[in-house]
């Protein structure tokens, strides 16, 4: 399984960007592999508009079935949805706590 956090830096100690499209980087956690890569995202930082569903393409082609972030807007959780991406909102701390909170539920 593939899990994505949207993150401040390209590291599993960054904090979870609130700025779901705008994060300059999507964290990948492999629970398989035990590993993390970074997606660098900041292409989308100071887009006009779409941010959110292009950020949301990016976890697509990154394989990740879970999505774990502070907030999803309407049109990219639609797309992640339809994409078969389980998303859980309202997370906050580093994207390593995020994804052990994930774990131990």
């Amino acid at each position: 399984m593939r899990i994505a956090v949207p993150a401040t830096a390209a590291h599993p100690d960054a904090p979870i960007d609130a700025r779901f499209g705008r994060a300059p980087y999507i964290l990948v956690y492999d629970t398989e592999a035990d590993n993390w890569a970074a997606v660098d995202n900041t292409s989308n930082v100071s887009a006009a508009h779409g941010a959110g569903i292009a950020t949301a393409e990016a976890i697509i082609r990154s394989g990740a079935t879970v999505l774990i972030t502070a907030q999803c807007g309407p049109k990219a959780h639609a797309l992640l949805s339809q994409n078969g991406v389980q998303i859980i909102e309202g997370e906050e701390g580093t994207a390593a706590e995020a994804v052990r909170r994930f774990h131990s539920r």
